[in-house]
C-alpha cells in the first residue's frame, strides 16, 4: 500500500522526529534512548513508532532527510550567498553531515548495503557540487572543467582525515586548500571561491 501524504501536524511531527533524531545520533550514536528523541521532539513515544516501526527505520529515514537537506542547501545558500561564499559553507555542511553519519554508521552498514543506494546518494552530491562550481565558474571565481566528483572525493578525504568534532578547525584549512585548487588564478592564494 503506496504511504499516503501526512496531514500538516504528522507532517511537522515527522519532520521534528528526524531532526531531532539526527542531532542525538551526531551526539551520542544510534544507540540513544529512542524515548528521549520522541520527547526531545515533543511527541509521544508511539508516534515515533508509528513513523519508524524499528530503530534502523529511524537511522535509515534520518541519513536519508540529512543527504536530501545537505543536497538542497545547495541551491539554498546560492539565493543568498555569493558563488564565493556559498562553496566554502556548503563543505562545511559536508563535514558536518559526514561527521554525524559517522554516529550512525554501524546502523547504516545494515540498511544501506546495496551498491544502488550508494550511488544514488553520490549521484545527489555530485549534483549538488556542480551547482555551485557552475555558479563559481559563472561568477569568475572556480576555473572551468573543475569536476564535480574530484570535489566529492576530496571532500571525503577531508572528513576521513578530519571528520572528529575535535578536528573541526583542520578540516576547515583542508577545505581552505581544496577551494584553493580549484579558484581560478584571479582569485590569488588569500582568495577562496
Amino acid at each position: 500500500m503506496p504511504d499516503r501524504p501526512l496531514r500538516a501536524d504528522a507532517r511537522s511531527n515527522h519532520d521534528r522526529l528526524l531532526v531531532v533524531a539526527a542531532e542525538a545520533f551526531a551526539r551520542e550514536g544510534t544507540q540513544t534512548s529512542l524515548k528521549a528523541i520522541a520527547r526531545a521532539a515533543g511527541v509521544g513515544i508511539g508516534t515515533l513508532y508509528r513513523r519508524f516501526p524499528t530503530r534502523e527505520s529511524l537511522v535509515e529515514a534520518v541519513y536519508r532527510n540529512e543527504v536530501i537537506r545537505l543536497c538542497d542547501a545547495a541551491a539554498e545558500l546560492l539565493r543568498t550567498l555569493t558563488p564565493a561564499a556559498a562553496l566554502p559553507a556548503w563543505m562545511e555542511r559536508f563535514v558536518d553531515f559526514m561527521a554525524a553519519k559517522h554516529g550512525m554508521a554501524d546502523v547504516l552498514r545494515a540498511v544501506l548495503l546495496s551498491e544502488e543506494d550508494r550511488m544514488h546518494t553520490r549521484d545527489l552530491l555530485r549534483a549538488a557540487i556542480a551547482t555551485l562550481l557552475d555558479a563559481g565558474t559563472a561568477a569568475g571565481g572556480v576555473r572551468p572543467g573543475v569536476d564535480p566528483n574530484d570535489v566529492l572525493m576530496g571532500l571525503g578525504g577531508i572528513t576521513m582525515i578530519a571528520g572528529e568534532e575535535d578536528q573541526r578547525d583542520l578540516a576547515s584549512r583542508l577545505i581552505g586548500l581544496l577551494l584553493h585548487g580549484i579558484a581560478t588564478a584571479a582569485e590569488g592564494p588569500g582568495g577562496t571561491a
